[in-house]
C-alpha cells in the first residue's frame, strides 16, 4: 500500500469518526430531551369532567363521563404506565377508558396507544390520513422513514373531518388538520364547569419542523394541507386552548396558577390566537426564505 492510499483510508477513517461522534452526540441530546419531556407531573382537574393525565410536556387527557371516558393520545411507550397510574391516582378505572384517541401517528404521541389500548379494552379511533402510519408503528413516514417507531396500533375506527364522536352525552369532534402529519387531527369538545360553559380546544399540531414547501414538497400537498388547517383552526371557537405539547399552551405556568388558587387558568381564548399567529408566522417565513432559496437556485 503506498503513501497516498493510506492517506486515503486515514481520511476515511477521521470521516467516519467524526459521522459516528456526531450521531452519537445527536442521540444523547435525544435521549436527553425525552426524559426531560417525559418528567412526571401530578395529574390534575382542567375544568369540569376534563383532566390532565399526561407529562410535563408530552400531553394526554381524561374526559369523564358516567357511560364511560375518553382518553385523548398515549405518549411516548414509557408514558403509558404514568398515564395509567394518573388515570386511577384521580379514582377513575382503566376499564372505563371506552375510547382512546389521538392527535397525530408520531411517536410521541402514538408509541403508548397499543399498550392503553391492551390495558383498557377502549375502541381506537383515528383519521384516515394517519391510519396507515399507526398500524405499521412508525414505518415509512414522510419525514423520520423508518428511524423513529412505535408499537404498531390498528384503529377501529375510522373519523373524518368534522365527525362527532359521542359518550356519555359528551361529543369530541374531529377536525382534520393535516401537515405536521398526513392525518393529523385536532379535536374540540364542550365542557361544563359549574354554570359556565367552555369550549374547548385540542391542537394537533402546527409546528413545521424542516418540511420543504416549496420546489419538491416533504409530501405532495403539504404546503396546502398546512394553509388549509391554519385556518381551520381560525374558524374554532376556543375558551379553553389544549394541544399536544404542554409548551405549546404554557402547561406548566398554568399549572402553577392553578395550584395557587387561580380557577380559570386554564382559560386562554387569546393564548390561543397567538399560538395560531406564531405558528402560522413560522409557516409563512419558512416558505418565503424556501422560495427565495428555490429562485436563486434556478
Amino acid at each position: 500500500m503506498n503513501a497516498r492510499e493510506i492517506s486515503s483510508m486515514l481520511k476515511i477513517s477521521v470521516a467516519f469518526t467524526a459521522i459516528s461522534l456526531l450521531l452519537q452526540s445527536t442521540f444523547a441530546q435525544a435521549e436527553d430531551e425525552r426524559r426531560a419531556w417525559n418528567k412526571a407531573l401530578p395529574p390534575f382537574r382542567i375544568a369540569g369532567n376534563l383532566y390532565y393525565v399526561g407529562t410535563v410536556e408530552i400531553a394526554s387527557y381524561l374526559i369523564t363521563t358516567p357511560q364511560g371516558h375518553f382518553l385523548l393520545d398515549g405518549g411516548y411507550v414509557e408514558t403509558a404506565p404514568q398515564i395509567e397510574r394518573n388515570i386511577e391516582q384521580l379514582g377513575f378505572k382503566l376499564s372505563d377508558v371506552k375510547i382512546l384517541l389521538n392527535s397525530h401517528a408520531h411517536f410521541d404521541h402514538a408509541g403508548g396507544l397499543a399498550e392503553l389500548k391492551r390495558r383498557t379494552g377502549a375502541k381506537f379511533l383515528a383519521s384516515e390520513g394517519d391510519a396507515e402510519l399507526l398500524r405499521h408503528g412508525g414505518h415509512d413516514d414522510f419525514r423520520f422513514g423508518n428511524r423513529i417507531t412505535f408499537p404498531p396500533v390498528d384503529p377501529d375506527q375510522i373519523v373524518h373531518d368534522g365527525e362527532a364522536i359521542h359518550l356519555g352525552g359528551q361529543a369530541m369532534v374531529a377536525h382534520l388538520t393535516p401537515g405536521h402529519t398526513k392525518g393529523n387531527t385536532s379535536w374540540t369538545t364542550t365542557i361544563l364547569d359549574g354554570t359556565k360553559r367552555y369550549h374547548v380546544v385540542f391542537v394537533g399540531s402546527q409546528s413545521v419542523l424542516d418540511y420543504q414547501f416549496a420546489g419538491k414538497e416533504s409530501y405532495p400537498g403539504i404546503r396546502a394541507d398546512f394553509e388549509k388547517s391554519f385556518a381551520t383552526l381560525h374558524r374554532l371557537p376556543c375558551d379553553i386552548f389544549l394541544a399536544s405539547h404542554g409548551s405549546m399552551f404554557h402547561l406548566v405556568e398554568k399549572h402553577e396558577r392553578l395550584l395557587h388558587g387561580e380557577p380559570k387558568a386554564f382559560v386562554d381564548p387569546e393564548g390561543y390566537q397567538s399560538y395560531l399567529c406564531r405558528s402560522e408566522k413560522e409557516f409563512r417565513d419558512k416558505l418565503a426564505q424556501q422560495k427565495q432559496q428555490e429562485a436563486a437556485s434556478e
